[in-house]
């Protein structure tokens, strides 16, 4: 389909739709009540049949969901009982198709697919991407939000996903083309559930695609520009603002920070870049263009420049295993200077998995034994080349500080967590600002609270008197669980925000019997750690 062939997003048309679609209850908890928890799961597999026989008995909800959502032609009597179909044929939202049979009935079939998604305060709002590319991967009870994009970076956990493409190629709706836009899938969600949810005046979504970043962003930005180098996804971004009730973003046609490279600085950027470590750039949703991980390694060296002091940069990645190096200092010396920055490692595949994987996205086993292995071996030969022995997933977000000293975090976190994290990534660089600024001295002056949901848990043998050690685990947010001593146990226990901390260590050694000076000098380490990673958090008189 052309760009010229998508739908026109008039302010009167795009009314018409989203009232007809909310009276309907063509939303994601609609959904669920209508298809049923198994047929609902079974469209998260890319199987569509269970759906198909849910809705064949018709009505306003049943005849929405055959046509935006399962892309089949409704009759066009059915089609108008439930909306405006003449002028959505005139804005290009539907088209005709002719009866099998002179006189038959006419039909008619959407030209895009449009997904309910659930809002992170209950919007009901609706992703618009290119038909046939959305059904391969729904997102469970959750709400409709998972669909065509298949570059989930190791987050299977939050999204419901399997893994496995959910792209045109991987869910066997044909060969993708170069300049498809797809749905909403696993790598979507994620980026959307780590995003800084601070009120801020501009905000940068940088490759918008569907443009779903773009649609969460506007919750808390004044302004929201999306670029993208494929024209097409500035429609469906357009589109996908515009059905959901949002504000017209401003678009930007362009690689990377090219459109934007005059622009004012951006207090918020997010970006689902095609990060996709491939030999050569078939398809513009998922490959780069540049060789090995450069196209992750540039976003991240350039973004400083683009942002506002105290901005926020946000994007998934692939980085390379290489040979004879820690991926940690590799993608730590793409930070630049005056960033603060987080970098999660959730998954890795070796080289051989990563290339079945989108091998398998791009419909190449389909193309016969000897096309797909030599498309293997151009794979291999690649990473062979580069000395890389295996491909990491996750997740980078910087934060423009102007320190002399950054802090700079890379770890592999390859556990469950609990989405949404926004909240806890804004306070992870708040905890950091405080901990530069702090001294060992003063850490003692301050009191703190130990994070809700922490539970303790004490490991030893059967019937002994004293643990082999304790763990402080966290049941939300990151989920982290860290051990400690006896000290440290008795510390976190009882920091309710209204001792100091050096009150409480100068308790403790008095109850254990030890010099309070020699606690005082020894552990601040430790509460620095526990701070850091949001056991503890400061009170702020």
């Amino acid at each position: 389909m052309s760009t010229d062939a998508l739908p026109e997003p008039t302010t009167e048309s795009t009314r018409k739709v989203r009232e007809a679609l909310g009276a309907a209850g063509f939303t994601a908890d609609g959904l669920l009540d209508l298809l049923g928890a198994p047929a609902y799961a079974a469209l998260a597999r890319g199987e569509t049949v269970p759906a198909l026989r849910a809705t064949r008995d018709g009505g306003p909800l049943a005849t929405l969901t055959r046509l935006f959502l399962l892309q089949q032609a409704v009759p066009y009597r059915s089609a108008h009982a439930v909306l405006p179909v003449d002028a959505l044929l005139a804005d290009r939202w539907l088209e005709r198709v002719p009866g099998p049979a002179e006189g038959a009935e006419e039909s008619v079939r959407a030209t895009v697919d449009v997904r309910p998604y659930s809002g992170p305060e209950g919007q009901d709002w609706w992703v618009v991407s290119d038909s046939g590319c959305a059904v391969g991967g729904a997102g469970g009870a959750g709400g409709l939000r998972v669909s065509g994009d298949s570059r989930d970076p190791g987050d299977a956990r939050e999204s419901g996903e399997s893994g496995e493409p959910g792209g045109q190629g991987g869910s066997g709706a044909g060969r993708p083309g170069a300049d498809v836009v797809l749905g909403v899938g696993g790598a979507s969600t994620t980026l959307a559930g780590i995003m800084v949810p601070t009120p801020v005046d501009r905000a940068l979504d940088l490759g918008a695609g569907s443009g779903i970043q773009a649609l969460h962003a506007d919750r808390f930005a004044t302004h929201v520009t999306a670029t993208d180098l494929n024209p097409r996804a500035l429609r469906f971004t357009r589109l996908t603002l515009a059905l959901s009730g949002a504000a017209e973003p401003e678009l930007r046609e362009g690689s990377l920070f090219e459109p934007v490279a005059d622009a004012e600085p951006y207090d918020l950027i997010v970006s689902n870049p095609p990060f996709v470590i491939s030999p050569g750039a078939r398809l513009t949703y998922r490959d780069g263009g540049m060789a090995g991980d450069d196209m992750c390694r540039h976003l991240v060296e350039q973004a400083a420049r683009q942002l506002t002091p105290g901005g926020y940069c946000q994007l998934l990645a692939n980085w390379e295993h290489q040979e004879g190096a820690d991926w940690r200092d590799r993608v730590r010396s793409w930070v630049p200077p005056g960033c603060d920055a987080w970098i999660v490692q959730r998954e890795v595949q070796d080289v051989t998995q990563y290339a079945e994987l989108w091998l398998r996205d791009a419909g190449d086993h389909r193309d016969g034994a000897a096309a797909y292995a030599a498309r293997y071996d151009a794979w291999l030969d690649e990473f062979a080349a580069r000395g890389t022995k295996a491909v990491g997933f996750g997740w980078v977000t910087l934060r423009r500080t102007d320190a002399e000293s950054p802090s700079v975090r890379a770890e592999e976190w390859p556990h469950p967590v609990e989405q949404p994290l926004g909240e806890v990534i804004r306070t992870h660089f708040e905890r950091q600002d405080f901990l530069r600024r702090t001294s060992d001295a003063a850490l003692l002056e301050y009191r703190f609270l130990l994070a809700d949901e922490v539970v303790q848990e004490q490991v030893g043998a059967p019937g002994a008197e004293d643990p082999e050690y304790v763990v402080l685990r966290q049941n939300r947010g990151m989920r982290r669980a860290t051990t400690v001593d006896t000290v440290g146990a008795g510390f976190a226990g009882v920091c309710d925000g209204t001792l100091t901390a050096g009150r409480i260590l100068d308790a403790i050694g008095q109850l254990l019997g030890e010099d309070p000076a020699e606690l005082r000098a020894r552990t601040p380490e430790s509460i620095r750690l526990l701070v850091e990673q949001g056991f503890l958090a400061p009170v702020q008189d």
